[in-house]
């Protein structure tokens, strides 16, 4: 990837809260899809922008469509677990996304995941990526137009 584009991947790390667990001391399986949230939102900071941004300026929202998660090994609480999120690809209005969870003291693969998002305007009609995004998003992908550059 040429260093002149922004990074496709973020890792973000974070510390399992005890209020992030159940009866038996595992973080409950919903808050994985919270982590993955955190890793998207920072993820696009480090894109330049933000969903607070493409919203109110732009009247665009990246509504989720579908999400999965392979839970790989259970995470506990005070444990700091980092969060990879990578673009994996970007159409005019779908936008999708990869996640890993790993243990950070040694590296353990805790769960991966995808999202994919439509996007929308305020009435939840799908609608096109204005070019600013789609732009970062396939320099970040090294793709122009479309393409493989």
């Amino acid at each position: 990837m040429n260093s002149d584009h922004p990074q496709a991947v973020n890792e973000t790390r974070l510390r399992v809260r005890y209020a992030e667990t159940d009866q038996m001391g595992v973080v409950y399986h919903s808050n994985h899809f919270v982590w993955f949230e955190v890793g998207r939102v920072e993820l696009l900071r480090q894109l330049g922008f933000s969903y607070r941004d493409m919203e109110s300026k732009d009247g665009r929202f990246i509504a989720v469509a579908e999400a999965k998660c392979r839970y790989r090994a259970p995470v506990r609480y005070d444990e700091e677990v980092l969060v990879r999120t990578e673009l994996l690809n970007v159409r005019d209005s779908v936008v999708h996304f990869g996640y890993e969870l790993r243990r950070a003291a040694d590296g353990t693969l805790l769960a991966e995941g995808e999202t994919t998002h439509i996007v929308t305007d305020a009435d939840m009609k799908i609608a096109v990526l204005p070019e600013k995004y789609l732009t970062v998003f396939r320099a970040a992908l090294g793709k122009q137009d479309g393409k493989l550059s």
